[in-house]
């Protein structure tokens, strides 16, 4: 089924259409349910991100498109799934490398939500446009969090870059790429560049005060001697920006955090904390809701699709005419 709806959603609008379907997290819902995926749990989004990267095995240089990463330590192989067709794209696949590395470094630490990146999956076209869909999981609560990001849509990574964020569950986040942040951002980049020595002082004098438990940044997690280390490589690497900062190896979510407070003593510049996260069946669930999968039902389906792209591909286009009206009639 993710097979030919990719061909057909590409057929008929083009390659970067179906990037920006993937982006949309009602259509990307509404997909997983197409395929008969759970709608309310978290596997929707590994599931249907699987599905996909199966189906279109054979048919990435058809369709122009790859997909790279996937759940757990395939997640970490995304560089690499990248630079091994990098010799065959259009474009520089280090910046296709660079635009996942970002991303998940963006809803790692840029955005400490308390979703644990754990899913990311790349999307990307031979001639450089791209997609992310990732995901986070929250232990405490026991929800996930989905991020979307649409390459050509994305004009910073550090400010306002995701397509959307979704989740049911709301709360207290460290939201570094919120607009009216940019000051938080300039002020921490200038503070990354103190001699380490000083930071860690400073650390170490803001433990001894007394903060309030409802403090969003909590300083029993802080740890000085640890993050000198981390320090001098900033103070080395002298970041020029946010996005310098936060791209270094080794900065992560402590480090950003203990920059931001800092920073916001010093220099005054308070972070934004807030959170920036904001169907149908067709064939059933795997799970019995509403109903169990018709997999009758499914495979007729996924022959129809099948009859009308031959008939596309022969210049036949009765099939797809047919659906294309039976959709205005449902709109």
């Amino acid at each position: 089924m993710p097979r030919e709806v990719t061909i057909a959603v590409v057929g008929e609008y083009g390659h970067r259409e179906m990037l920006k379907r993937l982006s949309d997290p009602f259509w990307f819902q509404a997909f997983g349910c197409v395929l008969g995926f759970d709608w309310y749990s978290s596997g929707v989004t590994t599931t249907t991100c699987g599905a996909l990267k199966e189906g279109i095995k054979g048919l990435e240089w058809e369709l122009c498109r790859f997909i790279a990463g996937g759940k757990g330590g395939t997640s970490r192989k995304t560089p690499s799934e990248i630079i091994r067709v990098g010799d065959q794209l259009s474009c520089d696949p280090e910046k296709l490398v660079y635009a996942s590395r970002m991303s998940a470094k963006v809803d790692s630490s840029a955005v400490q939500d308390g979703y644990q990146l754990y899913h990311h999956s790349f999307i990307f076209t031979k001639s450089g446009d791209w997609a992310v869909v990732q995901q986070g999981m929250n232990n405490a609560n026991k929800y996930a969090r989905r991020y979307h990001w649409l390459g050509s849509r994305v004009t910073s990574f550090v400010v306002e870059p995701h397509q959307a964020i979704c989740c049911d569950s709301r709360g207290d986040t460290l939201n570094m790429v919120a607009v009216t942040n940019e000051e938080a951002r300039q002020s921490t980049a200038v503070l990354s560049q103190v001699k380490p020595n000083i930071i860690v002082e400073e650390i170490k004098k803001i433990q001894r005060l007394h903060l309030p438990p409802r403090h969003h940044v909590d300083i029993r997690d802080i740890h000085p001697d640890r993050l000198y280390k981390i320090f001098t490589k900033t103070y080395e690497h002298t970041p020029k920006n946010f996005e310098s900062l936060l791209g270094i190896e080794g900065v992560g979510p402590k480090t950003i955090r203990t920059l931001a407070l800092i920073s916001e003593i010093v220099y005054g510049k308070s972070p934004s904390f807030h959170d920036p996260v904001r169907y149908s069946f067709a064939h059933g669930g795997k799970d019995g809701y509403p109903y169990p999968v018709d997999k009758d039902v499914y495979d007729r389906t996924i022959g129809i699709l099948k009859h009308a792209l031959k008939q596309a591909k022969a210049r036949n286009s009765g099939k797809m005419d047919a659906l294309k009206r039976l959709n205005s009639f449902m709109s």
